[in-house]
């Protein structure tokens, strides 16, 4: 069970976490989870051109530390990076030990300020200490393209019907999302440059 819009009213009893940007313009800003991965990443990214788009891929370290060549393509074309930890793992059925370390794994090779839990889960220890050091980054609208139980039209609606200036929309560039994810982001990205917005990846300071 999920919600594919997050409520304002836990968004707002976690002020410190990011849901959404604010601005006066139509920006949209998707985001892309679990990869990268040579399967698929390379496909957003050249979906993503068309459309001259800007996004934000939360990598997992053990990903990104086997295709580095993905991790650098997708910093040359102007997109953000963020850490989703190296093992993606679930932070309540995890040691804060344990939590942090595989973080850092996945930082030495990320070096961003940028993190995402895996499954938005965290404990509030976890989250304590890591947004002393991370913008921690959640969502406004999730596609659902990791539910297989969801057809692909249904997760293109999900974004169309939910999305609105300064979202934050949760995609994933991973097997178990392929099919879904190719026919929801050529989808996304036809319905909202039609509609006059913007793409734009989340501000990004690299850390060492």
């Amino acid at each position: 069970m999920y919600l594919t819009r997050t409520p304002r009213a836990v968004q707002a009893l976690f002020k410190s976490l990011t849901w959404r940007m604010s601005g006066p313009g139509k920006d949209l800003y998707l985001t892309f989870d679990d990869g990268p991965i040579p399967e698929v990443t390379p496909w957003v990214l050249d979906t993503l051109a068309g459309y001259g788009a800007k996004a934000t891929f939360f990598c997992v370290g053990r990903n990104a530390q086997k295709h580095p060549e993905l991790l650098s393509r997708i910093r040359m074309e102007g997109h953000s990076v963020g850490n989703h930890t190296f093992d993606h793992v679930r932070g309540r059925s995890t040691s804060l030990r344990g939590y942090l370390r595989g973080t850092l794994q996945c930082q030495a090779i990320t070096k961003t300020s940028l993190f995402r839990p895996p499954y938005g889960s965290l404990t509030m220890r976890q989250l304590r200490v890591l947004r002393s050091h991370f913008t921690i980054v959640m969502w406004d609208v999730l596609s659902g393209d990791f539910d297989r139980e969801l057809d692909a039209p249904s997760c293109l609606r999900n974004v169309i019907d939910l999305a609105r200036p300064g979202s934050i929309v949760v995609f994933h560039d991973s097997l178990k999302a392929e099919d879904r994810l190719r026919h929801a982001l050529p989808g996304t990205l036809a319905h909202f440059a039609q509609q006059g917005y913007d793409f734009k990846a989340l501000p990004e300071e690299k850390r060492n």
